[in-house]
């Protein structure tokens, strides 16, 4: 498992904001896609926990962002 995280590391060191923005987009619209085919019943659950962790990896994600942009 080690393996796939260093490769991935590799991955986005190599990487330029412009690819690591079109890898977001792409799983964007795979949830996309998956939430589309979700039964009713499911949507609403799905949806909240989708928020909660939206919540809790964005704001940590803009707090260092908003960290470094105060530092220039």
């Amino acid at each position: 498992m080690k393996r796939y995280f260093d490769a991935a590391t590799r991955y986005c060191k190599q990487s330029t904001w412009k690819t690591l923005a079109a890898l977001k987009i792409c799983l964007l619209a795979l949830g996309l896609m998956i939430g589309v085919f979700l039964p009713d019943s499911w949507r609403i659950p799905t949806v909240v926990v989708c928020a909660v962790v939206y919540a809790v990896t964005c704001v940590p994600l803009l707090a260092r962002y908003f960290r470094i942009l105060r530092q220039r």
